[in-house]
């Protein structure tokens, strides 16, 4: 049944006539999506997931942060090859063979969804692949997709149920001006590989626009960058970028801060560009590949919230309480539809609680900090209040930071640029904030996350013993460093 006729039907009779029914569903199946239904399932709950991906696990898993780390672990590879030439150990230039690069990176995904699939098997979630939309506080339908993702030429399927979690994600923004060209394309474009560029332009320099350019470095494109605010990589501590941007300067042919594009056209050679702004170029530039990552934008409007009674923010975001729910008592709402940080271990956890709320338990989100990573390289990473942000609001904070010059594994590693650091509160001697920059950061932010949540302060953490040599010691340096006994550092200056 069409959607027209269904809604007609429904006005006029004030009943749907329902093709399926359960306990909870679940309307999305990236990170938070498919955790809430599994979390569902293992508490009882009848659940069916509509998920419009081929395969569960969303934009993350399919054409987001897992291929993208799929392919920063093989350019990180060139560029480690590369670097041991110091050490008397030279290669050949790589050799790149796009089909199989890209081949690559489908079996990353195909492993992930497969298991996904398993998961979902065992635990009896019933899983519906196409576009939901609610069509009143109790239905929503399924406009049906094929295993390839492609619509079934207008099947429907309408889907009753007693709860509901929202999990719809979000889609990259797009500059209104930008042409309709195969060389114009958001993150999922770029990721897909299309072709190496001789020049490209990354609009946007936030995380996923530099975590893209770093790829294409990689593989030889030469990049400019422009971006309207005053530096890269908003979020993160400036000390932490000026370190990433030392290493990083010879990737690019241009960064152009305070400086925004106004107008773009698709030629038959290239994409031209027109700058203004303090750094940008005076004349309109021309490139090959042109990637557009200027942030993400909620997908609360495409999903016939207003149907549901849901509300809305006036960005688009889901409005929800501390157990995920929404202004519809059985509907809850998790990941990047309720707000930032568009994080999928963020949405996770919120899946979880929405999950367990539904079951009649007690859950709440109260996470405390919420870590966030820049996978370029070097990484960056950090975690709870930032040196930026205790600025900004005039707040002291204690402060201790261990340079990875005198870390024995940095420097084994032949990547001792980066540095490691630690935020106290100066009364309470507590653990308020953190930052990594520097190889494996991400893998690392973890414990100070940890040290946060549980109320470290600073002799904890550098009286707990960390295997030497590895690069997580200097986290428990820095603690040493901030109470004035580190003996890997020169002694403090007394009086």
């Amino acid at each position: 049944m069409n959607a027209s006729r269904q809604e007609t039907e429904h006005a006029a009779s004030g009943t749907i006539r329902a093709d399926l029914e359960c306990r909870l569903l679940v309307l999305g199946g990236g990170p938070g999506g498919y955790s809430a239904a599994f979390r569902a399932a293992d508490l009882g709950l009848q659940t069916v997931l509509v998920e419009r991906y081929p395969a569960l696990g969303g934009v993350c898993l399919n054409v987001g942060c897992i291929p993208s780390k799929a392919l920063l672990h093989v350019v990180a590879g060139i560029d480690e090859a590369r670097s041991l030439a110091k050490a008397g150990v030279a290669f050949g230039e790589p050799a790149i063979d796009l089909e199989r690069l890209r081949a690559h990176r489908a079996e990353v995904v195909a492993r992930l969804t497969g298991g996904l699939a398993t998961l979902a098997k065992s635990r009896k979630v019933q899983i519906v692949r196409g576009y939901g939309h609610f069509l009143d506080p109790h239905h929503v339908e399924v406009e049906l997709t094929d295993g390839d993702g492609q619509d079934k030429s207008g099947e429907r399927q309408v889907v009753r149920f007693e709860q509901a979690i929202v999990a719809a994600g979000s889609a990259p923004a797009r500059l209104p001006f930008l042409p309709d060209d195969p060389r114009i394309v958001d993150s999922t474009g770029a990721l897909a590989l299309p072709f190496v560029p001789k020049r490209m332009l990354v609009i946007g320099g936030g995380i996923i626009g530099m975590e893209m350019a770093t790829v294409y470095t990689a593989l030889g494109a030469r990049i400019d960058v422009v971006e309207t605010l005053d530096g890269l990589m908003a979020g993160a501590d400036r000390d932490l970028v000026k370190v990433w941007q030392r290493r990083n300067e010879a990737r690019f042919a241009r960064v152009m801060l305070r400086t925004r594009c106004v107008r773009a056209q698709a030629l038959h050679t290239g994409i031209r560009v027109w700058f203004e702004g303090d750094e940008g170029s005076a004349e309109p530039q021309d490139y090959d590949l042109v990637l557009c990552a200027v942030g993400r934008v909620p997908n609360g409007r495409k999903i016939g919230a207003d149907r549901a009674g849901i509300a809305l923010d006036e960005r688009g975001f889901v409005r929800v309480d501390s157990q995920m729910r929404t202004s519809v008592a059985h509907v809850f709402a998790v990941g990047d539809v309720v707000g930032a940080p568009m994080l999928a271990h963020k949405a996770v956890h919120e899946g979880h609680v929405a999950a367990e709320a539904a079951a009649g338990q007690k859950s709440h989100f109260e996470a405390r900090v919420i870590p966030a990573v820049a996978y370029t390289d070097p990484e960056i990473a950090w975690v709870g209040q930032t040196e930026d942000e205790a600025r900004a609001t005039g707040a002291t904070l204690g402060k201790a930071v261990f340079p990875w010059a005198a870390s024995g594994r940095a420097l084994a590693n032949g990547r001792s640029e980066g540095f490691t650091k630690l935020l106290f509160d100066e009364r309470t001697q507590r653990v308020v904030g953190g930052a990594i920059v520097g190889t494996h950061a991400g893998d690392m932010i973890g414990e100070i996350a940890l040290a946060i949540e549980m109320g470290a302060d600073a002799t904890d953490v550098g009286r707990t013993i960390h295997p030497h040599p590895t690069l997580g010691e200097t986290i428990g340096m820095a603690a040493e460093a901030f109470e004035g006994h580190c003996t890997d550092l020169p002694p403090e200056r007394r009086g």
